[in-house]
């Protein structure tokens, strides 16, 4: 792919004939956009045409696959100059080391080179640096840079790696260069006293990186559990709110094609115009349901943050679509008085969505459960910063001790909070149910995070 896109840079390049100026741009930019497929391409060992190669050259380590490799590199080789360069300089005023030789600067390169592969051999470079270390440290060789390199390779070990490995392997490295200091201390002649403290002032060096690389290991994996837990939190409250909106388009739908179903059947020899009503009330709200249906699943499967451009969804049912509803459940029968005193468009989205659903929800559980002669009575009202909506029935009614909280109940109740208001379902004053609700019309964000 890349080498076609080379040659065919090319020849347009040279076919064109614009201002040179001009023809500039147009190359830089080509060129450009062609490194950057070309890096990719790289990356996965796709690109196969000479020319491609020869351009993408050694800039395909700056790929992000390439990085850590390129930045454990450097580091290595820094380690390694360091090493090199300081070890002799290191010695002079420790009268009590050997003067370093040629098996010392062996040992510095390496304790050094195990960084340039630690990502994927962890425990070997480690083994390998702690050795160099202690052998290094047992000959009697001066203290110095190679220190660091054992301090590199620690603290990066400690930090990718399982805190149990960690303890059982740097405690393995601290047993050895303990053994290595104490024949350091016995070469160089020092008492118990003295060896003593230079044993445990050195042991510095490898329990000290250690136990920072362990701390932020721990600290890590404490975020990424927060993380994951956010994760699975946002997920699980994406599936509720999902689930309550499927339940409340498609349970309403349901159980008013039911009560129409029942009207045309009771009606079916004697009026067939009711009936035929009846039939156009079930197409259009099956319909109206199928497509709330098909909205909400269509969303389900998008990828996140992306939309669905091929299935049109039509705007969120608001307070103004509260006549519509009314008309709709009183075709099958059911009394419904609604009083409005708010305007739709002085509500935020949610909370016109929400008030909608509620109003919904409830009428919907008076038809499937206040009995044949219910009537129901629905008021929308302001009141300051708040939204009240009382729906109220006279059907058959629950006493105090035998209301059930069904999953309607409890999605009206979610809505609410969610929003920061207040939510009550209880039995009617004198007969019937009561659906009361309190929502915020201002957008604090405090009141609607609580």
């Amino acid at each position: 792919m890349f080498g076609q896109l080379v040659g065919d840079h090319d020849r347009l390049v040279h076919a064109t004939t614009v201002r040179p100026r001009r023809l500039a741009h147009i190359r830089r930019r080509a060129a450009s956009a062609l490194r950057r497929i070309a890096y990719a391409e790289a990356a996965r060992g796709r690109t196969r045409h000479r020319r491609a190669r020869s351009r993408v050259g050694d800039m395909s380590l700056m790929t992000p696959e390439r990085r850590p490799k390129l930045i454990d590199g450097v580091i290595g080789l820094l380690l390694l100059m360091f090493g090199l360069n300081g070890t002799g300089p290191a010695g002079e005023g420790q009268h009590t080391a050997i003067e370093p030789d040629a098996v010392a600067f062996v040992l510095v390169v390496v304790a050094a080179l195990p960084f340039l592969v630690w990502r994927r051999f962890p425990v070997p470079a480690l083994a390998l640096n702690g050795a160099a270390v202690s052998v290094y440290l047992a000959l009697g060789y001066p203290f110095g840079p190679i220190l660091f390199s054992a301090v590199a390779i620690d603290l990066v070990f400690a930090i990718s790696q399982p805190v149990r490995r960690v303890l059982v392997a740097e405690g393995a490295v601290l047993a050895a260069t303990a053994v290595a200091l104490a024949m350091h201390a016995a070469r160089a002649g020092l008492d118990r006293f003295e060896g003593t403290v230079m044993v445990f002032g050195a042991t510095f060096w490898i329990v000290v990186p250690a136990a920072i690389g362990i701390a932020v290991r721990i600290r890590l994996e404490a975020r990424a559990r927060v993380r994951a837990e956010q994760a699975r939190r946002a997920v699980s409250e994406e599936q509720l709110r999902m689930a309550q909106e499927l339940h409340d388009v498609v349970g309403h739908g349901l159980a008013v094609i039911a009560m129409q179903a029942g009207v045309g059947l009771h009606v079916l020899d004697r009026n067939p115009t009711k009936t035929r009503e009846s039939l156009e009330a079930i197409r259009d709200t099956s319909r109206e349901a199928l497509e709330g249906l098909r909205a909400e699943l269509a969303a389900l499967r998008a990828p996140h943050g992306a939309a669905d451009t091929d299935t049109p969804r039509r705007p969120a049912p608001g307070l103004a679509d509260l006549e519509t509803l009314v008309r709709r459940v009183r075709s099958g029968g059911l009394e419904v008085t609604l009083r409005m005193d708010v305007g739709a468009n002085e509500l935020r989205p949610e909370v016109d969505r929400a008030a909608y659903r509620i109003v919904q929800e409830s009428l919907t559980n008076v038809l499937r459960h206040a009995g044949a002669a219910a009537t129901a009575k629905v008021r929308v009202r302001r009141r300051g910063d708040w939204l009240l909506l009382d729906v109220e029935d006279t059907g058959d009614g629950t006493g105090p001790g035998n209301l059930v909280e069904g999953s309607g109940v409890r999605g009206m109740r979610a809505r609410t909070e969610e929003l920061g208001g207040s939510f009550e379902a209880s039995a009617g004053d004198q007969a019937g149910f009561a659906v009361r609700a309190r929502l915020p019309v201002s957008g604090s964000e405090e009141r609607v995070a609580r």
